[in-house]
């Protein structure tokens, strides 16, 4: 009898983690989501918004970085054989931040070399701003993602007290609900901000090349109208 039993209990315990096996394999990813609330709303806007930021500026800055070491040749040869406007022309079809610095030089040649310095040094100004464009809101949303985690955090631990003192009963089954809460929220908030975080670098370390080889061909520039005979 006693055998039979133990038979039967042993038979229940399996059976009952063969169907917490299969309850959590049918447990899928967005119904783990789900139960972070509502706090996943906002966290997932902020993940749309920063790929969207990212991806845009990684094209715009990736284009503007390619190697414009042609452009320039071909701008110093128009000038030592003096043909300006051909040389204009060159930095104008170009559509390039260093082509558009270019040109704004040429059209100052003729003033003291400290107005073309500083013509040149505006423009450049001006396109690093429009490649360094939204570039910031990257780095808010490193910084709110994972303070929204922690908000859903603070939300789960309520809805763990809230549900005790409804119920007056303290059971695995109350406290899990809002320890979903906890966890998914947390967890979200940090990958969201670790990603923002490491685009955000990403992109302020190409335009930092970006503005190294302006500067460097901006120099170059300079020095070629300083040489004699010009």
């Amino acid at each position: 009898m006693i055998l039979i039993q133990d038979t039967v209990l042993s038979d229940t315990v399996a059976r009952g983690a063969v169907q917490a096996v299969q309850k959590a394999e049918d447990l899928r990813f967005i119904d783990l989501l789900i139960k972070g609330g509502w706090v996943m709303v906002p966290l997932a806007i902020l993940l749309f918004l920063g790929l969207v930021i990212f991806v845009e500026r990684y094209l715009t800055i990736r284009k503007a970085a390619k190697d414009e070491a042609n452009l320039l040749v071909q701008v110093k040869q128009h000038i030592l054989s003096g043909n300006l406007d051909l040389a204009s022309a060159v930095c104008r079809n170009s559509n390039s931040p260093l082509g558009r610095m270019l040109q704004k030089g040429l059209l100052r040649i003729g003033r003291p070399i400290k107005d073309i310095e500083g013509a040149i040094e505006n423009i450049g100004k001006l396109e690093v701003a429009k490649l360094e464009k939204n570039v910031s809101i990257l780095g808010i949303v490193a910084g709110i993602a994972p303070m929204l985690g922690f908000v859903g955090t603070i939300a789960g631990v309520i809805r763990i007290f809230y549900n005790i003192a409804q119920t007056d009963n303290i059971s695995m089954g109350l406290i899990a609900d809002g320890l979903y809460q906890k966890m998914i929220t947390s967890a979200a908030g940090l990958m969201i901000g670790i990603l923002a975080y490491i685009g955000y670098h990403i992109l302020n370390i190409m335009v930092d090349k970006v503005i190294l080889k302006l500067e460097t061909d901006a120099v170059e520039f300079v020095d070629l109208l300083e040489q004699p005979g010009r």
